[in-house]
């Protein structure tokens, strides 16, 4: 779901709690000086940080949002910019924005890597089993894409994309369409939204539907659908999810730059933090989003510890 270009403010109430917290622990008003999450303490005190996030990528809104909470529990000010891919990676690259958490590669964003990679710093892959694919709803009359261009009709003769500029709809025109002789189907691009509201109106009306798609996601969980089967390797070995940076962004913020090295999400726990924001909470908003972290912290509360150290 698309998010609005916001920034959000540090959350005030979660803040006075944990200070509360602390001034109990320690028994004095004054807190514990040598605690880095005490009152004007952490390790990135003072600091300020600007999130590019894309429209529409739910993986990408949720490491987003869980980091912006690590960057605020250790002092920085967070702010989030949501923009379609390109304009992210041109931000990042730019120093328009500081980081970035859903460059999907080595194939997905290749162009934009190739434009802008000599102004980005690769911080890591956390996500490395992270497939394109092309979905039907589960009670669909194919298993493969080399039965589609057959059974077009079947399908309303429509393949349902996302947005233009994507990684996935370059990759569908330039070699899935081409590979399966889908040329006769109407390949429909507008945004992931869209393809999503087209997935879910098919599912409750019990018509078939073919979409590009990609795991993990949590369309996965919320709808009978399945993959089909793709013999010619179209779409290409499973990708790894990265966060990249700024230039000079390791330099300035060192201690964050480590962090993110050492960062990894299991599918498990990716997906039940999209289950949260996504199908429980329906987010729109950044509270919103902010609000399905913590929530999805409260029942995790050794992750960031385990993420930062003490």
């Amino acid at each position: 779901m698309t998010g609005p270009n916001l920034s959000r403010s540090a959350r005030l109430l979660a803040g006075a709690a944990a200070t509360a917290l602390a001034l109990a622990a320690c028994g004095s008003e004054g807190g514990n000086d040598d605690d880095p999450a005490g009152p004007g303490g952490g390790r990135l005190a003072g600091q300020e940080i600007t999130i590019g996030v894309f429209n529409g990528w739910d993986e990408g809104i949720a490491a987003s949002f869980l980091w912006g909470h690590i960057f605020e529990e250790e002092g920085a000010e967070v702010s989030y910019e949501f923009a379609d891919p390109v304009f992210v990676f041109e931000g990042v690259a730019t120093g328009q924005y500081d980081i970035s958490f859903d460059a999907w590669l080595p194939n997905t964003h290749s162009d934009y890597w190739s434009e802008y990679g000599s102004d980005l710093e690769d911080l890591g892959a956390w996500f490395t089993e992270a497939p394109l694919t092309i979905a039907v709803n589960e009670d669909a009359p194919i298993t493969s894409l080399t039965e589609l261009a057959a059974n077009a009709d079947a399908f309303g003769n429509r393949l349902v994309g996302i947005e233009p500029g994507a990684g996935l709809t370059r990759i569908t025109k330039e070699q899935v369409i081409p590979s399966y002789g889908l040329e006769g189907m109407e390949f429909l691009e507008s945004s992931t939204q869209a393809m999503l509201t087209e997935l879910q109106n098919a599912v409750d009306s019990g018509d078939n539907v073919v979409v590009t798609l990609w795991r993990p996601h949590w369309a996965y969980a919320a709808y009978p659908i399945r993959d089909l089967e793709d013999p010619e390797g179209t779409l290409g070995d499973p990708e790894e999810i990265h966060s990249f940076a700024r230039t000079g962004f390791s330099a300035d913020f060192p201690e964050a730059a480590e962090w993110l090295a050492n960062f990894t999400l299991s599918s498990e726990q990716l997906l039940a933090i999209e289950d949260i924001m996504v199908v429980e909470m329906a987010a729109s908003a950044n509270e919103e989003y902010a609000a399905a972290i913590d929530q999805w912290l409260a029942d995790h509360p050794d992750f960031v510890a385990g993420v930062v150290g003490s």
